[in-house]
C-alpha cells in the first residue's frame, strides 16, 4: 500500500504526496480557493518540481474521475464525520451576491444561520479572522465553520436567499 504524506500549508491548503515506484515524489496541493496542483519532484527534493500543472476545481473532479476516484477524498470526508455536529465548508462568493461590497458584519451571519465565518481568500491569500469591517468582494471565498445546517444556510445567505434562522438552543448558558 502507498504511504501518503499529508503537510499543511498555511494559508494556502493541503499537500498530499508520495514516493513513486520510478523514483520520483508525485503529489497534490489542494488550494483553499479550489485549485488543484500536480506536481512530479525529485524523491530526495520533493520542494525542487520538476513538473506541475494547476487544475480548475472542475478540471480536478474530471481526472479524479478518470483515475477512479480519491483515497485522499474519502478520508477527508471520513474525518469531517468523524467531527460529529461540525462541518466546514469553502463557499464562493459571487459578484451578484446582495453582500458584495458590504461590511462582514451587515450579513449578520452567526445570528442568522448559526455559522461563522472564520477565513475569506481572496486573490490567493487567507484573511484569517475577518472582522465586522472586512468587505466582500465577488471571488472571495468564504470559509465557514457550523453545524451541517448552519453552514447550509450561510451558503444560502451569502446568495441571496431567505434564511430560517437557527433553532434556539437550550441547557446551560455561561
Amino acid at each position: 500500500m502507498v504511504k501518503v504524506d499529508e503537510t499543511a500549508l498555511p494559508g494556502l491548503g493541503m499537500r498530499y504526496d508520495f514516493d513513486g515506484r520510478f523514483g520520483k515524489r508525485v503529489g497534490v496541493i489542494t488550494h483553499r480557493d479550489g485549485r488543484r496542483e500536480i506536481f512530479v519532484a525529485p524523491k530526495d527534493d520533493p520542494d525542487a518540481t520538476e513538473k506541475s500543472v494547476i487544475l480548475t476545481e472542475d478540471e480536478s473532479a474530471v481526472v479524479a474521475d478518470l483515475l477512479g476516484g480519491s483515497t485522499v477524498t474519502r478520508r477527508m470526508a471520513q474525518t469531517m464525520q468523524d467531527i460529529e455536529g461540525l462541518a466546514m465548508d469553502w463557499l464562493p462568493f459571487e459578484a451578484g451576491s446582495p453582500y458584495a461590497g458590504v461590511p462582514l458584519g451587515q450579513t449578520m451571519m452567526r445570528t442568522r444561520t448559526g455559522a461563522s465565518i472564520v477565513a475569506v481568500i481572496r486573490d490567493g491569500q487567507a484573511v484569517p479572522a475577518p472582522g465586522p469591517e472586512f468587505i466582500l468582494q465577488g471571488g472571495d471565498t468564504i470559509v465557514v465553520v457550523g453545524t451541517p445546517n448552519g453552514v447550509k444556510r450561510a451558503a444560502k445567505l451569502l446568495n441571496g436567499e431567505s434564511v430560517e434562522p437557527p433553532p434556539l438552543r437550550t441547557g446551560p448558558t455561561r
